[in-house]
């Protein structure tokens, strides 16, 4: 017998409801023939999948490798069917951005794909890196933008730009008048920092180690816009994204004259799905912006 789509998603119904009547109904299907699809089902793989119970089912070992292993084919087969099923102008789109950067990069990136594409429904969100990883694993995310590198194999990435973390003083603090600043200059100031949920904390205070610098933090912080407001109130100093120079008013901003730190941006999807015409075209929207 070869496995068909029909008794598959019989399994995965019986799996889901922990009962064959209740996935029947599920499914519009009889009892009977519901139950005969599975036990055609173990009869072809030699093995168990359920385990039945008084009122019910319950999945073997071999029923949840095997429902593991069934789900993804499954989703990513409905995927494909839905792509071609409707417009694929007008399909659903999730996007999101790390903190310190989609208030900077998002926008215009935003403004100019959905006048190409205004019957396109955009999800945007802002996650951490790690909520990144999380979210394209279950499939509630098509593309992200994050810092690179990125170490996970299960992942498409496509680097965008570099960028420079610039030294960021108050307007008034001594260095924002010196005409050279260097790690040196650094190692009595207090300093400011993003919480370590952000990956742009951990770059920072790994450059710092490799220039024997060991900062005193003062504070650490979600929000880039309280960092800043922060080093403009004189609480400390900090490094910040190139990108984030432009709307911090009260705060200067100056390059480190020998081995300045830099950051990678890049574009990131999941391998094991179906990337949409409509994804695609984000992405090349990400590299127009990316210059």
């Amino acid at each position: 017998m070869d496995l068909t789509l029909t008794h598959l998603r019989a399994f995965l119904k019986v799996a889901e409801l922990g009962s064959v009547t209740r996935a029947a109904e599920a499914l519009h299907q009889t009892q009977p023939a519901v139950s005969g699809q599975v036990a055609r089902l173990e009869h072809e793989l030699g093995r168990a999948l359920f385990e039945r119970l008084a009122r019910g089912v319950r999945l073997t070992d071999a029923g949840l490798l095997f429902r593991d292993k069934v789900e993804p084919i499954l989703r990513q087969l409905d995927e494909a069917k839905a792509a071609m099923a409707v417009d694929p102008d007008a399909g659903r789109l999730a996007v999101a951005a790390i903190p310190t950067v989609a208030p900077y990069l998002l926008p215009g990136v935003l403004t100019a794909f959905t006048a190409a594409f205004p019957k396109a429904r955009l999800e945007v969100m802002e996650l951490t890196t790690a909520e990144v990883r999380r979210h394209l694993a279950d499939g509630q995310l098509d593309v992200a933008v994050v810092a690179l590198p990125v170490a996970d194999e299960s992942l498409v990435v496509e680097p965008l730009f570099d960028e420079e973390l610039l030294l960021a003083v108050p307007t008034g603090h001594r260095l924002a008048r010196a005409k050279v600043v260097s790690m040196t200059d650094l190692a009595d100031e207090p300093f400011v920092l993003l919480h370590d949920a952000h990956c742009l904390t951990g770059e920072l205070l790994g450059f710092c180690t490799r220039h024997r610098l060991a900062p005193l933090v003062t504070a650490r912080i979600h929000q880039l816009t309280t960092l800043l407001e922060l080093v403009r109130l004189g609480h400390g100093v900090s490094f910040v994204p190139a990108m984030a120079a432009a709307k911090a008013a009260g705060v200067t901003f100056r390059t480190l004259n020998d081995d300045p730190p830099r950051r990678s941006i890049g574009a990131v999807w999941s391998k094991g799905r179906m990337r949409s015409a409509l994804a695609a075209e984000f992405v090349r929207h990400l590299r127009a912006a990316a210059g």
